[in-house]
């Protein structure tokens, strides 16, 4: 059975009401979290690429990449969960894991059970929330994410109707 049902979350999915790169955050995150989730990439099978700046490179050790110098380019690393779904994590600092992904790549039930899917691998590896919230969005308002307790993806604030 799906997390959640497209009719009742499309709003949270229309680029127009959310934008089109909403936030998606881990809080409280520690180095050992961050090379969790480099691990989940590298043992599912997930298309992955790591850049610094517009050089592509091996995807490093989280400590490596989290210990840059401060004026350097942030580092990025492109995640295709599926072949047309990508999410793009940003190594900003050790206490939260953020990414984006492009809601126009998330349209209907299959690409919300396949993102739901995803956010409940991360928090699963990490046994932590992993919340979405809308494009520059207040981080006291997040629109729904991985429950731990739960064991799924749930609504976190109640649907836009359109």
């Amino acid at each position: 059975m799906a997390d959640l049902l497209w009719e009742d979350v499309k709003g949270f999915f229309d680029p127009d009401l959310m934008g089109s790169l909403p936030d998606v955050l881990v809080p409280e995150t520690s180095m050992e979290d961050w090379q969790a989730v480099l691990d989940l990439v590298g043992a599912s099978g997930w298309m992955c690429q790591y850049s610094e700046g517009e050089t592509v490179l091996p995807v490093p050790r989280a400590e490596a990449v989290l210990s840059r110098l401060a004026d350097a380019e942030c580092p990025e690393l492109r995640v295709w969960p599926t072949a047309d779904v990508l999410a793009i994590f940003r190594f900003y600092s050790v206490e939260e894991i953020d990414f984006d992904v492009d809601l126009r790549e998330l349209q209907g039930q299959e690409r919300l059970d396949m993102f739901c899917g995803f956010l409940t691998a991360i928090g699963r590896r990490l046994g932590k929330p992993v919340v979405v919230y809308s494009e520059g969005g207040a981080y006291s308002h997040p629109v729904l994410g991985f429950d731990v307790e739960n064991d799924q993806v749930v609504l976190l604030a109640e649907p836009l109707v359109r």
